[in-house]
């Protein structure tokens, strides 16, 4: 129902800076949320940002708070991470993904997502 497509990752040196972008296709919702997600090396796939579909409303995990901003043009069906100041410890394949909604604790569904992005931080 809800296709993603990232793109714009690569190689880039600390300090550096990259775009992401991700291409939402197929039927949306004004209650959905967009989301980026990475996965690093051996690590755990975990949360980098969302922000609703109707509401400009950001949260950013705590490890990329002032470094990371997560946006969308709704007119294009697009989501966008810009990304600052990046460290190696960036490095990881970045995911985008959809929340179609709540369940009953308040936290999002996460169901529909791209097939990523990586992302090289060099020292």
């Amino acid at each position: 129902q809800v296709q993603l497509v990232e793109s714009g990752g690569g190689l880039v040196q600390a300090g550096g800076s990259l775009r992401l972008a991700c291409a939402v296709s197929g039927r949306t919702f004004s209650n959905y949320l967009m989301g980026w997600f990475r996965q690093a090396p051996g690590k755990e796939r975990e949360f980098v940002a969302r922000i609703p579909w109707t509401v400009n409303s950001t949260y950013y995990a705590d490890s990329v708070k002032g470094r990371f901003t997560i946006s969308r043009d709704n007119a294009k069906n697009m989501v966008y991470l810009q990304m600052n100041s990046l460290k190696p410890d960036d490095t990881a394949v970045y995911y985008c993904a959809v929340a179609r909604g709540y369940d009953g604790l308040g936290r999002p569904i996460w169901a529909y997502w791209g097939k990523g992005t990586p992302v090289t931080v060099s020292s």
